[in-house]
């Protein structure tokens, strides 16, 4: 298959501050506003035409339910962009879920239906806005663009604000326990039916005893992350138990630490099978965040504590998708922020948090390039992230993320003082 040609209107401008290491293009110089979804998701279209992104409403407070952001199309080629939809079912952090399917044909997003502020898939054609409603949830689309993982976006906000959706408290459901009706969903993005691939109920029953749930009853159990292996035959999703008792209702969540909470990571095959824990509550005691999968499906990839002096000092490790063989991939490399393994095998792509020891004086933070051989780290692209505006929840993370080719990088900035999305070409660091 003959891999698309990067093709980049002159009307993006260059971006050449700190000297980056390979070529940058700022592809919303306007309005801006604009994030990309996460560092698991690519915003390149599959013909590597179009960029999709959101854009906020506004970046200086956290929205309200019936709060509008915009689905935005950006042509390479052209050099425009313009808003292909409105939705209110998004956060800040990763906006409206925005996902391509299979083909330039298929974008794929949250919304709510403010009768019922019950979340909802959109399925836009964004080339000649034709569109339909799926009804399952969405967090990720597989890489065929064939189905739709998703949790409940609705209590994501029990957890931690920025992923999910913000609808009325009256209209968050309440939860004490591990229900049988709710969990990882499965939507076939064709014909949308929608089905409960693991519910928390049984998950609860196979794997409590190692989250250290006696009765569920005394536990909140809720799923959040999920997300699809790039070679498209399994999926992981993670699952963050806190007890009932600790702390209120409706407030965030940010303390993997702290004694009444605890999290899981599970891998299964998509039709159910298969389904393993790949990294259990113990390997969080040191802290921990940012799953991902290998390339090939058969590992993942994280930032966890415990291997260094002293143990809350991250580092890049992997395990196998199926659980076992924990450990880092470099003994001495400190981690951070969203990690991902080139399918070259030989190569990591992440960025920082603002306030990490990479941020520089000027709210800057790195993009950082690790040879997984040498062990070498060179900061190849530098750009401001520190937003001014608390709290947490409207930070501004880069989500560095691959194209479909693995050779072009998509992320998110903070350069005149709102959010913008870059361009990158990485094949000059690839040989290719």
């Amino acid at each position: 298959m003959t891999q698309p040609e990067l093709i980049v209107h002159s009307r993006f401008p260059r971006y050449t501050a700190h000297d980056p290491a390979v070529p940058v293009w700022n592809l919303t110089p306007d309005r801006g506003g604009c994030i990309v979804r996460f560092f698991d998701t690519p915003a390149i279209s599959p013909s590597g035409r179009y960029v999709a992104c959101f854009r906020l409403p506004f970046e200086t407070r956290l929205n309200e339910p019936g709060d509008a952001g915009e689905i935005v199309l950006i042509d390479l080629h052209a050099g425009t962009e313009r808003t292909v939809a409105t939705t209110i079912g998004w956060e800040p952090q990763l906006g409206a879920q925005v996902n391509w399917g299979a083909d330039d044909h298929c974008l794929l997003f949250s919304d709510i239906d403010p009768q019922t502020w019950q979340p909802h898939t959109v399925r836009l054609d964004p080339l000649t806005g034709q569109r339909r409603r799926l009804e399952g949830p969405i967090y990720q689309a597989s890489p065929d663009g064939k189905w739709i993982v998703g949790t409940n976006p609705r209590l994501m906000c029990r957890t931690q604000r920025g992923y999910g959706v913000v609808v009325p408290e009256s209209h968050i459901p309440a939860r004490r326990g591990a229900p049988h009706d709710d969990g990882v969903w499965l939507t076939n993005t064709d014909t949308g039916e929608s089905r409960l691939l693991h519910s928390l109920a049984d998950i609860i029953k196979r794997f409590g005893h190692e989250l250290g749930i006696e009765n569920p009853d005394d536990w909140r159990v809720f799923a959040f992350h999920g997300k699809f292996a790039p070679s498209g035959d399994r999926l992981l999703f993670t699952l963050r138990c806190i007890r009932a008792d600790w702390p209120g209702p409706g407030e965030p969540i940010g303390n993997k630490h702290a004694s009444g909470l605890t999290f899981g990571i599970y891998t299964s095959r998509l039709d159910g099978s298969e389904l393993a824990s790949a990294v259990p509550p113990p390997a969080w005691d040191h802290g921990g965040h940012h799953i991902n999968f290998f390339p090939d499906g058969n590992a993942l990839s994280m930032n966890l504590g415990g291997f260094a002096d002293p143990p809350r000092e991250l580092r890049f490790v992997r395990c196998n998708a199926t659980g076992g063989d924990l450990r880092p991939l470099l003994a001495d490399t400190v981690g951070s922020g969203h990690p991902t393994i080139h399918p070259d095998g030989q190569h990591l792509l992440t960025d920082c948090y603002a306030g990490e020891r990479w941020t520089g004086d000027d709210g800057s933070t790195p993009l950082r390039w690790v040879d997984l051989r040498s062990g070498q780290v060179r900061e190849i692209i530098r750009i401001k992230s520190r937003a001014p505006h608390p709290p947490s929840t409207l930070r501004v993370d880069p989500h560095p993320c691959w194209d479909r080719t693995w050779r072009f990088i998509t992320f998110t900035t903070f350069e005149g003082d709102t959010r913008r999305v870059f361009l990158a070409d990485l094949r000059g660091l690839l040989g290719n």
